[in-house]
């Protein structure tokens, strides 16, 4: 009888947790619009506070069916010469915070430039070794050309 109350107990506390991973589970997907939309939002006023012309526009969910890359893809638009292209919103993580990076992606699949995207990122851009940032871009760049070729992995 012992046995049985123990396992009974274990069952509990495994469907508590099984429960919660599944409600946050849910919860993560079923906001995701509206994260995105924050991050949009959150984004511009980051470029025009910082005098930025640069906005980005629209989440574009550009290559989904790539592994590996952790972050969100927008199309940006530059009112002042009339550049379209790609963003692409990262993390970095420096000293175990992440920091947030904009890679601006060209029509070529190149990545022009890394823009900071927070006071903290502006800070800790010049003590993130150039080495760790050029394997960010080297993965953005291979995702683009992966998804310029249709060649999803």
């Amino acid at each position: 009888m012992k046995n049985i109350e123990v396992i009974k107990n274990k069952a509990i506390v495994f469907a508590w947790i099984t429960g919660l991973l599944v409600l946050i589970a849910t919860l993560w997907i079923l906001t995701q619009p509206l994260q995105r939309y924050y991050l949009l939002r959150t984004v511009n006023s980051v470029m025009i506070a910082s005098g930025d012309p640069r906005r980005i526009i629209e989440y574009t969910g550009r290559n989904e069916g790539i592994t590996g890359l952790f972050g969100y893809w927008f199309s940006m638009f530059n009112s002042e010469s009339n550049f379209t292209g790609q963003m692409f919103i990262f993390p970095v993580f420096q000293d175990g915070i992440l920091v947030p990076f904009g890679a601006v992606v060209a029509d070529n699949g190149r990545v022009d430039d890394l823009i900071p995207l927070s006071a903290h990122a502006v800070e800790v851009m010049d003590k993130i070794p150039q080495s760790i940032l050029q394997v960010y871009v080297t993965r953005i760049e291979t995702a683009v050309r992966a998804n310029m070729e249709g060649d999803y992995r």
